[in-house]
């Protein structure tokens, strides 16, 4: 029984001693141990090996447009882009007391249960990380957008990926689309479709077009666009050409008109027509009077224009009697007639055809322009023994009023018995020159 004891003791005595001298070993070889691994240096005031920061130690750690990010025991090259969430320092722990049970687990009883790491907060999760329990363990897992390198949380670069349709816009931990101008987002916030810009107000002062990203504006007819793209002018079509009316051009909002003298009226859209006043009645000649028309305007002539030693034996006709001393030099008959023509006519231009209304066998018709044209403005063309053609020489502008002696002399010698026996007659026309050429 003594025996049993005193081998208890030794054995007792025996592990004391050789814990004795492991705790001492122990204690020696931590005060006299002072070498690291890579990427770290002995801290003589925490006497413990501390991180080293590459990025401030090595020079042009990383090229180009990469970034150094410090990493226990090393460092990484990211893109500046790139976002990390930095690890804090892992804390110092005590010595713990001899847990008997595997890493993770502590003894319950008899048993060994599993530690709930996150619970009791004895974990190294980062803040921004959460923390999940394991079976003799824990994890730490990065937010979204977020992926784990090592112990840190990197942003993720989603528009590496090209999520978007257009444009992609990186934020640390997540991404959002953008769309180019004239789209918006779809409803996926990834999409892009096309913005109906006339249904929303679209600046157009007229008429809008929606095109696929944009919109186009366009005018009504007689308008032109504007230096803005927006606004629509009125085209002055009057100052483009002279020719556009025949009289006067008159701009208006977004077209032109025509406009004619007094006197005249349109005839279509742009060409002047003389108003007939004796045909409609707009005249104000008297019942001893006829209406002439002439370019735009008439005149009222008297009935009876016969003037002494003449007298009138129809409507324009006067006839000067034989028997009468006065006619011996006088043309027999005298025929009314009236006519109107333009402003600068070109000549020569043939505009009234005289013609003889009887004629006698054996005579001779010859035509002359008896009076009313001083200035040479007409000729006489005879064209046969019976008519002759009025021509105008010169152009003439008016308003202006001829009134010219056509006459024709007509010989027959078988008419007489000493000699050649002459008549004449005569055509007094009455010219009027329109104000106008047309």
């Amino acid at each position: 029984m003594q025996g049993a004891c005193v081998s208890v003791l030794c054995v007792c005595i025996c592990v004391s001693v050789l814990l004795r001298s492991a705790i001492s070993q122990s204690h020696r070889e931590t005060d006299t141990h002072t070498e690291c691994t890579d990427g770290y240096h002995w801290d003589p005031q925490t006497e413990h090996c501390k991180d080293i920061n590459e990025c401030e130690t090595i020079p042009d750690a990383c090229k180009g447009e990469m970034k150094c990010f410090n990493h226990y025991g090393g460092y990484l090259c990211l893109p500046r882009s790139a976002s990390v969430i930095p690890a804090p320092e892992p804390p110092i722990t005590p010595t713990e007391a001899f847990n008997p049970c595997p890493l993770g687990y502590e003894q319950l009883g008899d048993s060994c249960v599993d530690v709930d790491e996150c619970e009791r907060d004895e974990h190294d999760c980062q803040p921004s990380q959460q923390c999940i329990n394991t079976l003799g363990a824990f994890t730490c897992q990065c937010p979204d957008g977020y992926r784990k390198v090592g112990t840190e949380c990197i942003d993720i670069d989603e528009c590496r990926y090209r999520y978007c349709q257009h444009r992609c816009v990186n934020v640390p931990g997540s991404f959002s689309c953008q769309c180019e101008p004239g789209f918006q987002l779809a409803g996926n916030n990834r999409s892009c479709i096309d913005v109906n810009e006339c249904e929303m107000g679209a600046p157009c002062s007229q008429r809008c077009y929606n095109t696929y990203g944009t919109f186009l504006c366009r005018c009504d007819q007689g308008y032109e666009l504007g230096p803005d793209g927006f606004t629509c002018n009125d085209i002055d079509e009057c100052s483009y050409s002279s020719y556009l009316c025949q009289y006067q051009c008159v701009n208006e909002p977004g077209k032109f008109s025509c406009m004619c003298p007094e006197g005249y009226q349109l005839l279509g859209t742009r060409m002047c027509q003389d108003i007939n006043e004796c045909e409609t009645g707009q005249h104000q000649c008297s019942e001893s009077q006829t209406c002439v028309n002439i370019h735009g305007r008439y005149q009222c002539v008297d009935n009876d224009r016969c003037q002494d030693p003449y007298i009138q034996v129809s409507d324009n006709r006067c006839v000067c009697p034989v028997n009468k001393p006065a006619c011996r030099d006088l043309p027999f008959s005298v025929v009314h007639r009236y006519m109107s023509i333009t402003s600068e006519r070109s000549v020569p231009s043939d505009i009234f055809q005289i013609q003889a209304t009887s004629v006698s066998a054996g005579a001779y018709n010859t035509f002359r322009i008896r009076s009313g044209d001083d200035n040479g403005d007409f000729y006489i063309r005879q064209i046969n023994n019976i008519s002759a053609m009025l021509v105008l020489a010169r152009a003439v502008s008016g308003p202006r009023e001829y009134t010219l002696d056509l006459e024709m002399v007509s010989v027959n010698p078988l008419l007489s018995y000493q000699g050649s026996y002459q008549t004449s007659s005569a055509l007094r026309l009455s010219i009027y020159v329109g104000p106008y050429s047309f």
